[in-house]
């Protein structure tokens, strides 16, 4: 039986002041969707800058992922830093961890 893959994920901006929640079944693909929508102002991690990722969960069913994201994002910013620094106390950008991540390079999704 194949196993699936969801994520629900915080990203944040270079200057660390606002955080971004939410779900996808491709965490790669998504980083850089919201690195090439930067400066977009009709959406919210676009306008605020917020492809930098600080933290992300793996989930195996989209009904709790998307629970999940739901539940987080009810959450008072101290609630979610919490949350992060569990996994990433010093608060470092997570996407060299996941993909080979040069924000001076333009992205092309795949």
């Amino acid at each position: 039986m194949k196993q699936h893959n969801y994520f629900v994920y915080i990203t944040t901006n270079f200057s660390k002041t606002v955080l971004y929640v939410g779900v996808t079944n491709s965490l790669e693909q998504r980083l850089i969707e919201h690195y090439l929508n930067r400066g977009n102002k009709n959406a919210f991690a676009g306008k605020y800058y917020c492809y930098n990722l600080l933290f992300y969960e793996r989930h195996e069913y989209i009904t709790n992922a998307i629970a999940r994201e739901k539940q987080i994002k009810r959450w008072n910013r101290e609630k979610k830093l919490n949350l992060i620094t569990i996994e990433n106390p010093k608060l470092n950008f997570l996407n060299h961890s996941i993909m080979e991540w040069n924000p001076n390079e333009e992205w092309t999704i795949r």
